[in-house]
């Protein structure tokens, strides 16, 4: 299907849409070698993120904004190491760039990681880190007769990250399921399209383009909202019985155990950004601000990161609720026994499920 027309350029909404594309041009440029990593070498001086946008990233941009990866490189004896983050707005793209080797760390939403894990499990061997946040996503549409699942027709247009393997087409899946009955999981999928938060953003408030709803996540929904024509539909919590781990972060096998160091200090700079989110939401909003050149204010960003719905939180929680839903209904071949399956040992220790 073709979104048309192009949607305008708009600061508050497209700052990040711009970049993200640039970044998704950028790799694209690079070259994708196939379904095996470029071989890392040991104990590297650079090490590159690819990632989501929005704030179920935001440890990333803390990251980035106070130079953590960098400050415990040095504390670890490695010397001058460079931290370098592409903004990417696919789910799939980011897999693609860890897989190519343009991209050493990939961050989106726990059914696309999941989805690679599969995918790689006996090859390139893509398993996470750490998990990033839960955070609930908001089903939005400017239609006033849209209650719910059932009122969505032929000529509606869901805009999610990616089709069929973001965290949104995945939740959509799920709760179609529920309203539907069994093995009517796919009854939405033909008015879904793939389109950044942003790009998805702008298209729904225009409300002059086909798409009439947007399942997206913060600050974008946060940002729909404010408009009295956009309503929200449902949240991913409704869906899933609760909060659940919206993001993860993985690498490769080859990657993390040729630098086992420098993981390491990925780790611990993901630890101070959790940290710093914790104790003081102003300032990690500040460092969103910033690395986005949003024009939110920081009081409004400082809100949604303290909002009793969303916790930062390494520890990854209801993987379980996607891995079997995704292994019952073919989206993954492998079922994971354990979320300790999907994880690097580095976590085992935490309490997930």
């Amino acid at each position: 299907m073709t979104i048309s027309p192009r949607f305008p350029a708009s600061p508050r909404f497209f700052g990040v849409g711009r970049r993200a594309l640039l970044g998704t041009a950028l790799l694209l440029a690079a070259g994708f070698a196939g379904l095996t990593p470029a071989p890392a070498q040991a104990e590297a001086t650079q090490v590159r993120f690819a990632r989501n946008l929005g704030l179920g990233y935001l440890p990333l941009y803390v990251m980035e904004d106070k130079g953590l990866v960098e400050k415990h490189a040095r504390a670890a004896g490695l010397g001058a190491v460079t931290a370098s983050y592409t903004p990417l707005g696919n789910p799939t793209t980011i897999t693609e760039a860890t897989l190519s080797g343009n991209a050493d760390f990939g961050a989106a939403g726990v059914p696309a990681f999941i989805i690679a894990w599969d995918k790689t499990k006996g090859n390139a061997n893509l398993r996470g880190l750490a998990a990033l946040n839960a955070q609930p996503a908001y089903l939005n549409t400017n239609r006033p007769e849209v209650k719910g699942l059932t009122d969505f027709t032929d000529k509606d247009r869901i805009v999610v990250p990616s089709v069929r393997a973001s965290y949104q087409a995945i939740v959509l899946q799920i709760a179609a399921e529920q309203v539907f009955g069994p093995g009517q999981h796919a009854r939405l999928d033909p008015l879904t399209v793939s389109l950044a938060h942003p790009d998805g953003t702008a298209a729904l408030l225009s409300g002059r383009t086909e798409i009439t709803a947007h399942f997206t996540s913060p600050p974008f929904q946060d940002q729909q909202l404010r408009d009295p024509k956009i309503h929200k539909v449902l949240s991913s919590y409704d869906v899933l019985g609760g909060p659940a781990s919206f993001s993860a972060l993985w690498t490769s096998a080859a990657f993390h155990d040729a630098n086992p160091t420098l993981t390491k200090a990925v780790l611990a700079a993901l630890e101070d950004a959790v940290a710093l989110i914790k104790a003081d939401p102003r300032e990690a909003a500040r460092a969103y601000i910033r690395i986005e050149k949003s024009k939110l204010g920081v009081e409004e960003v400082a809100a949604m990161i303290a909002h009793p719905e969303v916790s930062y939180d390494l520890a990854p929680r209801g993987i379980g609720i996607f891995t079997d839903f995704m292994a019952r209904i073919g989206s993954i071949r492998n079922r994971p026994a354990d979320w300790r399956d999907l994880f690097f040992a580095d976590i085992h220790d935490r309490t997930g499920s």
